[in-house]
């Protein structure tokens, strides 16, 4: 299972990469697997305000719909459109063409709450 190394992680399952007051979030490989075949996903709105630890959309599979949750606070700035024609990135390529949304950064500390890599294998093995 791909764990990338430049990556933070939350308990729930998401992935942050941080470029600048930036902040990419998907969900991780480990998650995609469990849910299956993604068939579609909900977005927030752009410019919409999304808080730490609270739901900001949901990712629907085959056989189950589950809540996104926000790793860090921070305002909408991009979502990934593609997902809208092709969900299925999120399965075939969770740490690249798969990621969900770009926030701007509102609390910088807050990603020193998020899980390492080590501490993220450590949680799903």
């Amino acid at each position: 299972m791909s764990l990338p190394q430049d990556l933070k992680y939350t308990k729930e399952h998401e992935w942050v990469k941080v470029d600048g007051v930036t902040a990419t979030i998907g969900i991780t490989d480990h998650a995609q697997s469990e849910l299956g075949d993604i068939i579609f996903v909900e977005f927030p709105d752009i410019d919409q305000v999304i808080e730490k630890d609270e739901p900001f959309g949901t990712i629907e599979a085959v056989k189950t719909v589950a809540d996104l949750f926000a790793p860090i606070s921070g305002k909408v700035t991009e979502i990934n459109e593609d997902l809208e024609d092709s969900p299925e990135s999120v399965n075939s390529d969770p740490y690249g063409e798969g990621w969900i949304v770009k926030v701007s950064i509102d609390n910088a500390g807050e990603l020193d709450e998020l899980m390492t890599p080590e501490q993220y294998g450590d949680l799903i093995c």
